[in-house]
């Protein structure tokens, strides 16, 4: 039996941090490793050791399993912990560790191996008897022919059809299809995405279940030979094929189902000789009745929703099994208490179709409710960059029932200091809050039938944005008066005469807010974009806290000021709003009909040429930023006047990537 002395995480963000946490709980050296965007990371320094990656992309560092075992040799670590992602499943690097010495903190290689292919491992599970859905398979040398792969499709599987790459996961490379004619193109952008995601570009057709459920079964095993599933989480909420809400116990999911479950997540665990933590997933259709998806032979992200409703914790279980311990008694006879409700905070703008974004975190705090949690990758000062997963935190709540969960989850989130970078948070309190979710009545089709700008918007009081631009205006003003170098206690704009007004301007979700004010005998008038404020009343004002009353409400606003954005926030939610500068540059508006990157980036595909005429909605050029491919279409009916970017250029937010000229009419 194996002790680990010195533990290399093989990871980074949240889930590094994670990991650093429960082995120092068991006396265990960390060392990390970072990339050159990483090296002020908050788990470098939590780290007792670091080790420098050179490069930013994770094909030059995380993923270089060369550099991560020279790391391992040069800190001399025992044993390295994958996390999720990046070298978790891959079974050569498993290998590489043995071969080197180093323990491997998850399970065989040959497990890894009969997973890795998400074919390969629905024959495994057909033939250990779990139940699975027909597929056609395409391979990644294979040449494709749209009509005879159609009238296969039509023959074995049926309409709807769901694209997925064999080899990884987290939604990339997926598709779903409706009928014949847009199989190919969801064919081959599939393959594009596997082959830049994963390295192989095979993929796999199987029948699309309409809004299922995803249900996943967390499983453990030791080299005693136990093997245990530690219940079922709830993953139905999701965006663009990834999670962004578990739980645990599903709502849906009563004694007699979770057996049938837990006995097919611990047949699939033995049919593979598996050893360590591992996720049985699976769909089930309305009707109760399930079939497999894949096993992760990894830590899942979601993972601390099982821990909070057993009490366990399953990077120590991990650890414990690694070093060949056989799994604790209070693993073997876990029990159920209350309910755990998890969600992923991105950093991601909703309403550009969930595209990743990237910017300094100026303010990053969550309360500390009873029963809340936080896994964050992040602190104030952190920078999020292009090359990574956009996910800064996880946010968990436990509770006696779901919906005390739930309730002290969108409190938690709703109260959050999230400032500098666009995150998905209103979302997430508006799908908290609306009475589908809150009846557990949920599916993967979730967001497909109540939008999700709606849901983030659900929240928000329609005077929400004017109270916070008259608090921002107060606060500039209570912050010029503080750094006045000569008579600082006169009010901003004071004459011995009956003042103007003072002014100003702020930008908005694409409006403008004009705030105008002055203050006359010890009262205040407001107006905002021409519309008097009456009864608005100042009780105090500080460049961060304004407390004051509008429309007979008083509120207390908090402003973080960072340049010419200011962060508001009160009980009426939070808002991001940029000053307008007085006097503009010249020439630094884009032409008309110009198409910006959403997003910085790598132009993967131009689809267009100059002069081509385009519709509305037609995809000019496709950027893939995160791993992901996001197409940047035409506004409107037109012709292409120019192309001004190549394939392969990198791209920052804002540059013009093309011009279309609007048709006449």
């Amino acid at each position: 039996m194996a002790t680990i002395s010195k533990l290399l995480i093989a990871n980074r963000g949240e889930i590094a941090s994670r990991i650093i946490r429960t082995a120092r709980n068991l006396d265990i050296a960390c060392v990390a490793v970072y990339s050159d965007a990483d090296a002020d990371a908050p788990w470098v320094h939590e780290a007792d050791e670091a080790v420098h990656l050179p490069g930013t992309s994770p094909g030059d560092t995380y993923l270089r399993s060369d550099l991560v075992l020279a790391a391992a040799r040069a800190t001399g670590a025992d044993a390295i912990h994958p996390g999720y992602g990046f070298l978790s499943e891959n079974a050569d690097f498993a290998r590489e560790c043995a071969k080197a010495g180093v323990i491997f903190v998850g399970p065989p290689p040959e497990a890894i191996d009969s997973m890795g292919s998400k074919i390969e491992a629905k024959k495994i599970m057909a033939d250990a008897g779990v139940p699975v859905l027909p597929q056609v398979t395409i391979s990644d040398d294979a040449s494709i022919d749209g009509e005879a792969l159609a009238a296969r499709v039509a023959s074995d599987i049926g309409y709807p059809v769901l694209v997925k790459a064999a080899y990884g996961g987290g939604g990339r490379g997926m598709r779903i299809v409706n009928d014949a004619d847009g199989l190919l193109e969801a064919v081959e952008g599939a393959r594009r995405e596997a082959v830049t995601s994963f390295g192989n570009g095979t993929i796999f057709l199987e029948r699309f279940l309409d809004s299922p459920r995803h249900i996943e079964v967390q499983i453990f095993a030791d080299t005693q030979g136990n093997v245990v599933h530690l219940f079922e989480r709830e993953c139905s909420i999701q965006r663009r094929y990834q999670k962004i809400i578990e739980e645990a116990p599903s709502p849906v999911v009563d004694e007699a189902l979770r057996e049938e479950l837990g006995t097919a997540a611990i047949a699939a665990g033995k049919a593979i000789g598996y050893v360590g933590a591992g996720t049985a997933e699976f769909v089930m259709g309305s009707d109760g009745r399930f079939y497999f998806l894949e096993v992760n032979t990894r830590l899942q992200v979601e993972h601390p929703v099982t821990e909070m409703i057993t009490g366990l914790d399953l990077v120590r279980l991990q650890l414990l099994v690694a070093e060949g311990n056989p799994l604790p008694e209070e693993a073997l006879d876990a029990t159920i208490n209350g309910h755990a409700i998890e969600v992923r905070l991105y950093a991601e703008d909703v309403a550009a179709g969930f595209l990743p974004a990237t910017g300094t975190v100026h303010g990053f705090s969550v309360p500390d409710l009873p029963g809340i949690r936080v896994d964050a990758g992040v602190v104030d000062g952190s920078v999020i960059s292009v090359h990574y997963d956009a996910m800064l935190a996880k946010v968990i709540a436990h509770g006696p029932s779901r919906d005390d969960a739930r309730r002290t989850l969108a409190r938690a989130l709703a109260d959050s200091r999230l400032h500098g970078v666009v995150t998905n948070r209103e979302l997430l309190v508006g799908i908290l809050r609306e009475p589908e979710f809150a009846a557990g009545t949920i599916d993967t089709g979730y967001l497909g039938r109540h939008d999700p700008m709606t849901l983030a918007q659900s929240w928000r009081a329609p005077e929400t944005v004017t109270v916070h631009a008259i608090a921002a205006a107060l606060a500039d003003q209570a912050s010029r008066r503080e750094t006045a170098r000569v008579l600082g206690q006169v009010p901003s704009g004071w004459r011995n005469v009956p003042s103007g007004f003072q002014e100003a301007v702020y930008g908005f979700d694409g409006d403008e807010y004009d705030v105008r004010y002055r203050y006359s005998r010890g009262a205040i008038e407001v107006s905002v974009n021409g519309e008097a404020q009456p009864g608005t009343t100042v009780l105090s004002a500080s460049p961060d806290v304004v407390d004051l009353k509008v429309g007979g409400v008083r509120r207390t606003c908090t402003v973080r000021r960072v340049d010419d954005i200011a962060f508001v926030d009160s009980v009426l939610g939070a808002t991001t709003l940029i000053e307008s500068p007085r006097f503009p540059e010249p020439g630094s508006q884009s032409a008309p009909g110009s198409l910006l990157a959403p997003m910085p980036g790598t132009v993967v595909r131009i689809a267009v040429e100059t002069g081509d005429t385009v519709k509305a909605g037609e995809t000019v050029v496709v950027l893939e930023a995160m791993k992901m491919e996001h197409s940047v279409s035409a506004p409107v009916d037109g012709s292409v006047s120019e192309i001004d970017v190549s394939v392969g250029q990198a791209v920052e937010l804002g540059t013009v990537l093309a011009v279309v000229e609007e048709q006449e009419s």
